[in-house]
């Protein structure tokens, strides 16, 4: 029978690798101001999307998904330093696209990409919708579209509604 000393190392290398791979996740332990482009890419991966601004400055985009709740924006200033990172599917980002001026461009580089699965052509009404499963101010799966005219690629409406329940009385819960 092994030793209990043996149970408690595996357990303990165990949990050291768990607390690894949660540390990517969303950045944990990077610092700002101190943390480079290829430490940001080291720890979270290679981004989905990216930009670079005329002052040199970056942002990098990590959905978490395919279908998860959080997509991270790190966004590194002309130095190649870390500035912040922050989960961009969250009511303040929502709340900041203007249906008839924000285009399809504009939307990607404030919450990223969408559901590739969930985005739909609506032919009647020439409307393009986009979607992303995000965490709600009470901790509930949400869904949360962006309404796109076709043709333009102009947003023309967003909307948020509760995860689908699946018959278990409410949508499920989430980690923020």
């Amino acid at each position: 029978m092994p030793s209990l000393s043996i149970f408690f190392s595996r357990w303990r290398i165990l949990t050291l690798l768990l607390l690894a791979g949660c540390a990517g996740y969303g950045g944990h332990g990077l610092q700002p101001g101190v943390a480079t482009v290829e430490e940001v890419v080291d720890v979270m991966g290679e981004p989905a999307l990216h930009w670079q601004d005329a002052d040199g400055s970056r942002q990098l985009a990590y959905p978490r998904g395919p279908s998860g709740p959080h997509t991270y924006m790190a966004w590194l200033g002309p130095d190649g330093r870390l500035i912040r990172i922050e989960n961009v599917l969250q009511m303040r980002y929502f709340a900041r696209i203007t249906p008839g001026q924000d285009d399809q461009q504009a939307i990607l580089r404030l919450l990223g990409p969408p559901n590739p699965a969930w985005t739909m052509y609506f032919a009647a009404r020439d409307e393009l919708a986009w979607e992303w499963r995000f965490c709600d101010d009470w901790s509930r799966l949400a869904r949360f579209d962006v309404l796109f005219d076709a043709t333009s690629g102009r947003v023309r409406s967003t909307m948020q509604r509760p995860e689908p329940s699946g018959g278990r009385g409410g949508p499920p819960w989430c980690g923020r």
